[in-house]
């Protein structure tokens, strides 16, 4: 019961491994171990078997080295004869060997465990088992897919019995190994399927990712999946010649420099079904039909070959060949033996004998052959594939060849419009025949790829013998012709008149043509070699020439090319009207402009005059009205003044005789202050002739600033003139609630009497000295009493006699100030007429331009304006002593 138990918990152990573990090595190490364990051994070991009949230990388990390890030893087929291994596969059978009785058990799992028939053991048999130092083993085969997979065998150093349970569990996890054996199998397959399509799928990516089809790399993997270390792709082109792609060592070519593909052997397996298979070649020194080929491969080291058909429907495409080399192979058996030699005798030893071999073949499996023909599949298609790619772009590129073709001659016609259209605009946008001229030739340069593009001017009554080059465009490594002029009586006596009548000439080589010797040498000394030449006609006149160049050969010149350059004259032409009018239009608005400038000058000088006029007679009147009754009141002052004294001293001798005063008397003089009226009343009176004393000096400055008795050229007192000015303008001087008023600073020198128009020169003086306070109180409008305080405006007003700039002797008259200064762009249009900064209604814009007007040319003096923003302005005025 108890043995039952641990049976039933080890087959629980081992059906648990193989439900846990998809690795059958781990599986069948602890099957293996437990099973060791369990009949207590001292070696149980399981042996796969090969498809060549021999086998190897893959699982093993000992107890504690009582026997020498076998594991990952091969054993030779010899070692089970036929007729034992037909019995393990046909009847299961399981043998029970136990040397020290010589008796040998055989049981077959499909009857009873019971059922065990014992015999004598071979003697062979006896001597294996004792070379092994088994002295008992216990077999069981293991099959799989009705085939003979392997054996699971206990070896024991002693001699063991087996008892019928024992036997019966080991078949039972016999059978449980079977079942792990086909799970592994099944995984295993899958695996390989997996990894069959992920090379397949590599491969085809490769082959179908682009339409030009990657059929080197599609080699170079393809020959990677297959194991190979070379290969080569045979692709047929009907009658073209064969295309070959190739990686690795290669076979020497045949005769004739023939490819291997074109032998025979090759032809006639390509020639033949189109569903035929892959061609394998395990070792092509071994395979009879390859003995005239061996030669191309002797100094390879190419032993084995795999050759893929290549078919689209019935038509072959090629072959697709991969080459392995020979390699070495390494066994490890358990004794040594002749494996040359069938085994007669047990082996004295099983200790690991290690067998090299050079010069072998690795074989060509199904799964070889399975990959290479989805391979070839694959490449067939991409072939074809490729192939109808070539003949679409073969076709495209014929297609294309035509479509460029018509696209360079549009696109041709298109760029000499937009040239056309790029002369005419700049026609319509500049009228500047320099500027057209040079675009112009440039791009007609550029365009009709010629060497040298020029502009030829004929020199206006020249008869058309004498002309300049005006513009140019030239490819750098010819002479430039810019600025050459020519002298050529040929040109006037044989081409002018053709040139006149609108003809054109046009040599595609100059060599080649019969013009005359002046000719020919004045264009040789152009490096010209072919020549196209357009004549420029302003109106119906011909005015020059446009000359397009071949200097380094000859060049025919096209339908096209000529109609272009037509073209482009014409325009030409048109820009030369064009020029013509704008030049005589100009001409007529310089006329115009000088015409409207003396108009407006006139008519500001007339303005100036009437005003002048108006205000000097306004003036005059004024002064003569103001004048008599001030001098009516200034005279009579001193009478009355005599006649209050005289009075007084009456009034005195009268208090000083009769001092008692009559009470009524008393009472007047002390409600009229008679003390107090007596004193003031002689101040009032010097004040009244001082007021009148004053009044007739401003009538006076108005007389002397109008000068109406002074319209013709007069000497003059300067300072006089511009004292006057200040008095007029005194009231502007003045401080006021707003600011404390302009100081006057002057720097007068002792000046001769200069002959002048004193009224226009007041004038002027009024003007500067005008603006002067406007600039000064704008600036104060904008500052702090303090800043007012701490740098007060002033107006500096300078003399001296100098020397200008050609010696003759002159008066300066310089009037500046400190206020903010006028801007660079302001001081240049300062003395223009009707220019102003002043905001409306404070300013005509005449005041400086009448001013400047007056000093340079009624008195051929100078006005010049200095000034710097922030620092004040000056104006510096120059007058000659005399001037006629």
């Amino acid at each position: 019961m108890q043995q039952t138990l641990e049976q039933d918990r080890l087959l629980h152990r081992i059906t648990s491994q193989i439900r846990q573990s998809l690795n059958l090595e781990e599986i069948l190490n602890t099957a293996a171990t437990e099973v060791r364990l369990f009949l207590d051994t001292d070696r149980v070991k399981i042996y796969q078997f090969y498809s060549d009949g021999h086998g190897q230990v893959i699982a093993e388990s000992i107890h504690q080295n009582r026997l020498p390890s076998l594991l990952g030893l091969h054993f030779p087929a010899d070692d089970i004869p036929p007729q034992a291994r037909e019995l393990f596969l046909t009847a299961r059978q399981r043998s029970i060997v136990n040397l020290e009785t010589q008796q040998i058990g055989l049981s077959c799992a499909e009857q009873n465990a019971s059922d065990i028939r014992y015999r004598p053991v071979d003697p062979c048999h006896i001597e294996y088992l004792r070379a092994m130092g088994v002295q008992s083993s216990v077999v069981v085969p293991i099959l799989q897919a009705e085939q003979l997979w392997g054996l699971l065998v206990s070896h024991n150093v002693k001699p063991r019995s087996v008892t019928e349970a024992e036997l019966q569990f080991l078949q039972s996890v016999v059978n449980q190994l079977e079942i792990a054996i086909t799970q592994a199998t099944l995984v295993k397959q899958i695996q390989q399927q997996v990894e069959h399509e992920a090379k397949v799928n590599r491969i085809s990516r490769l082959l179908h990712a682009d339409p030009r089809i990657q059929l080197q790399h599609a080699l170079a993997e393809t020959t990677t999946v297959l194991q190979g270390t070379a290969g080569r792709l045979y692709l047929l082109k009907g009658n073209d010649t064969p295309e070959i792609y190739t990686i690795g060592e290669q076979p020497a070519f045949l005769d004739s420099n023939r490819p291997l593909e074109q032998h025979y052997l090759w032809q006639s397996y390509l020639r033949g079904d189109s569903d035929q298979t892959a061609w394998a070649v395990k070792d092509l020194y071994q395979e009879p039909a390859f003995r005239t080929l061996t030669s191309v491969f002797q100094a390879t080291s190419i032993r084995g070959l795999l050759v893929i058909p290549l078919h689209y429907g019935q038509q072959c495409l090629g072959c697709l060949t991969v080459f392995r080399p020979a390699i070495e192979t390494e066994t490890l058996w358990a004794g040594q033996f002749d494996p040359d030699r069938r085994q007669t005798m047990p082996r004295d030893s099983f200790l690991a004998w290690r067998e090299l071999k050079g010069g072998q073949t690795q074989p060509w499996t199904e799964t070889d052959l399975k990959l290479a023909q989805a391979v070839g599949e694959h490449f067939s298609m991409a072939v074809q594939q490729y192939y109808l790619y070539h003949q679409v772009q073969s076709l495209n590129t014929g297609l294309e060849r035509q479509v460029q073709e018509r696209t360079a001659t549009l696109q041709q016609a298109i760029d000499r419009q937009k040239a056309l259209a790029s002369v005419v605009a700049k026609i319509r946008a500049s009228l500047d025949l320099t500027f057209i001229f040079q675009a112009t030739v440039r791009e007609v340069r550029q365009l009709l790829n010629a060497d040298r593009v020029a502009i030829f001017c004929f020199e206006p009554n020249s008869n058309w013998e004498i002309g300049e080059f005006i513009a140019e465009d030239v490819q750098p490594e010819f002479m430039p012709v810019l600025g050459f002029r020519v002298q050529d009586y040929c040109f006037s006596q044989n081409h002018a008149l053709h040139y006149h009548q609108g003809q054109l000439q046009a040599i595609a080589d100059l060599e080649a043509t019969d013009l005359a010797s002046c000719h020919m040498q004045a264009l040789h000394k152009l490096q010209i070699k072919a020549s196209l030449v357009i004549p420029l006609l302003e109106s119906d006149y011909l005015w020059g020439l446009l000359c397009i160049h071949h200097c380094e050969h000859p060049h025919q010149w096209t339908d096209s090319e000529i109609e272009f350059a037509q073209q482009i004259a014409a325009q030409l032409g048109v820009a030369l009207q064009q020029a013509k009018l704008l030049t005589q239009t100009q001409q007529q608005a310089e006329q115009l402009a000088q015409a409207l400038h003396d108009l407006q000058s006139t008519q500001s000088q007339l303005v100036q005059t009437e005003k002048m006029s108006s205000l000097g007679q306004l003036v005059a009147g004024i002064a003569h009205e103001i004048n008599n009754p001030v001098n009516f009141i200034y005279g009579n002052l001193d009478y009355a003044q005599t006649y209050a004294e005289s009075l007084l001293r009456v009034i005195a001798l009268y208090q000083l005789h009769y001092p008692e005063q009559h009470p009524e008397i008393q009472a007047a003089l002390e409600a009229i202050d008679f003390d107090f009226l007596t004193t003031d009343f002689s101040k009032i009176l010097t004040s009244m002739k001082i007021g009148a004393d004053r009044i007739r000096q401003i009538v006076q400055s108005l007389r002397n600033f109008s000068r109406l008795d002074q319209a013709e050229r007069k000497p003059v007192d300067l300072h006089e003139g511009i004292d006057s000015t200040l008095l007029i303008l005194q009231h502007r001087l003045k401080a006021n609630g707003r600011s404390p008023g302009i100081d006057i600073i002057k720097d007068y020198s002792e000046l001769p009497l200069i002959e002048c128009y004193a009224g226009q020169l007041n004038q002027v003086f009024m003007n500067i000295l005008s603006n002067a306070i406007d600039a000064l109180e704008s600036r104060d409008e904008k500052r702090t009493p303090e800043a007012m305080q701490h740098q007060p405006s002033w107006i500096k007003i300078r003399t001296a006699l100098i020397h200008n700039a050609s010696g003759q002797k002159c008066v300066m008259i310089s009037i500046s100030d400190n206020g903010a200064g006028i801007p660079e762009t302001v001081q240049s249009r300062i003395f223009d007429p009707f220019f102003t900064t002043k905001p409306v209604g404070r300013g005509t814009g005449l005041g400086l331009a009448i001013s400047y007007q007056v000093i340079t040319e009624k008195h051929g003096g100078t006005l010049q304006c200095h000034s710097q923003p922030g620092q004040g302005t000056e104006f510096r005025i120059e007058l000659p002593i005399s001037y006629s």
